[in-house]
């Protein structure tokens, strides 16, 4: 009884690891395209908030902090210096209410 039970061992638990890595690696796959499909759309969201506040010559208080929150998440996911040169700019815009 003992061999059959060592045997079932020896033949399942390699399948049920090898399953158990493989679905690891999706997952990670799936969440690496998330972070990256959420890097994009910060990005052009940002963009668009700095070509808006720059073309208006002013930024409001709540702009501002929406934009240091999401420039915050877009470097947190590995974003370039593009959008700090923006932030940069941003912060040199007059705050009004």
């Amino acid at each position: 009884m003992k061999e059959i039970i060592t045997q079932t061992y020896v033949i399942v638990l390699p399948i049920l690891l090898g399953y158990i890595v493989w679905l690891l690696k999706r997952q990670k796959q799936d969440r690496d395209a998330n972070s990256k499909g959420t890097m994009l759309l910060l990005r052009v969201q940002l963009i668009d908030y700095h070509d808006k506040w720059t073309d208006r010559g002013y930024v409001t208080r709540h702009g501002l902090e929406n934009f240091l929150e999401m420039y915050g998440a877009y470097h947190a996911l590995g974003g370039n210096g593009m959008v700090t040169h923006m932030l940069d700019e941003i912060r040199q815009l007059p705050i009004k209410d």
